[in-house]
């Protein structure tokens, strides 16, 4: 049974044609718990739209939508993987609103007994300047600090500064090896590919990936006591299979993947992956029933419930895919989880109106859109103020 909802979307020679939306599908919270995979959503915040945050000036966020969000997902028994680059570190989110973004979910996160882990980096170095070793050491040990001070759990996030400072691996080994044997609980290490940020190419001291494994192996190895796990955001499923096959059998590898998803959270006889990803920011009910599904032996279900999705989160993480946060953002705006459709340093008008248009009918297809109604009035009043901006 389809909907009567109806809108006109502008075709590619700008003449409007009716598109008329599908059926919602609705995925009830928290009816099967997920005990097969470890699953994190990465999650974005939400901007205060009367604030200017804009590069200059200190940013502020909705704290209420911002943390009503986190329950949201909580309520479907996913984790939050807090303050990662989805809620755009290194692209407008400073430490000091990272700080008070830490703080506040954790505690919220305790009030429900929801499971999260939070970011920790060196973005409080002036990204101008360069640092040394010893420097950009100190900056993950005050990060990892303030976390687990609080009660969280550590994602040890790539460093720009570090990227920027290390000649070889031996570099890498130093400063993590160091920070490791500070942290008193295992953290979750992070592997993010230039794609995702470019100042992060030849990450772990090299740009041949299979030298860059080398590195980040070694010190797996070296320090599994301080190591729950790692995350690998390359969108190369054959080169995540690899690099799980090697890890030592208490390391959980956590698929970065937004593109390989299905099957690399299916796995194989071999083993499978956990899930860390951008993409669950919008997909998590989804990807919880898939999986529940797929706990139950019911393999179609899952395949049937994730393969509806790939197109959409394909299109929201393409070149170049440190602007997918916008795609994250604009469907928490049609789904009503948020009332503007705004982010932290304008970065929403980094994808074009065709781009957005395309998101919405791939969400449609995915039945990904919760209310059809209000998606499609907030779809027409995105139109109506780009035609009028040009």
């Amino acid at each position: 049974m389809r909907n009567d909802v109806t809108v006109n979307l502008p075709g590619l020679k700008g003449t409007l044609q009716p598109y008329i939306l599908g059926k919602s599908l609705q995925y009830a919270p928290g009816l099967t718990p997920i005990t097969d995979r470890v699953l994190y959503a990465a999650v974005h915040v939400v901007a205060d739209p009367n604030a200017a945050n804009t590069p200059s000036a200190p940013v502020k966020l909705d704290w209420d939508a911002t943390l009503r969000y986190r329950h949201h997902l909580w309520s479907y028994g996913l984790g939050v993987a807090e303050a990662m680059d989805t809620a755009q570190r290194g692209m407008g989110l400073d430490w000091t609103a990272t700080k008070d973004l830490i703080n506040y979910s954790l505690i919220e996160a305790r009030s429900v007994g929801g499971m999260i882990a939070c970011g920790a980096g060196t973005d409080q170095l002036p990204e101008e300047e360069l640092h040394s070793l010893d420097r950009i050491t100190e900056a993950y040990e005050e990060q990892c600090a303030f976390i687990e001070e609080r009660g969280g759990r550590v994602i040890l996030m790539a460093s720009r500064a570090l990227a920027a400072t290390a000649r070889t691996g031996d570099d890498y080994v130093k400063v993590y090896s160091r920070v490791l044997n500070q942290v008193s609980r295992p953290v979750i290490l992070h592997w993010l590919g230039e794609m995702f940020d470019p100042k992060l190419a030849g990450y772990w001291g090299s740009h041949e990936w299979e030298e860059a494994m080398a590195v980040m192996l070694s010190i797996i190895e070296n320090n599994q006591a301080k190591i729950e796990g790692m995350k690998m955001s390359l969108l190369d499923a054959s080169k995540e299979i690899i690099m799980r096959r090697r890890l030592p059998a208490s390391v959980k590898m956590f698929t970065g993947d937004d593109f390989n998803y299905p099957s690399l959270i299916k796995g194989d006889s071999e083993g499978y992956s956990h899930a860390l990803l951008g993409i669950l920011d919008v997909i998590g009910p989804a990807v919880a029933a898939a999986v529940s599904a797929l706990q139950e032996g019911n393999e179609r279900a899952y395949d049937d419930i994730l393969n509806l999705t790939v197109p959409l989160s394909r299109r929201i993480f393409e070149a170049p895919t440190y602007y997918y946060k916008t795609g994250l953002v604009f469907l928490a705006y049609l789904n009503g989880h948020q009332e503007h459709f705004r982010l932290i340093g304008g970065i929403e008008r980094r994808r074009s109106l065709r781009h957005l248009i395309q998101i919405f009918q791939l969400a449609d297809k995915a039945g990904l859109l919760s209310n059809p109604d209000l998606a499609a009035n907030r779809m027409h009043s995105i139109i109506d103020q780009q035609t009028e901006t040009g």
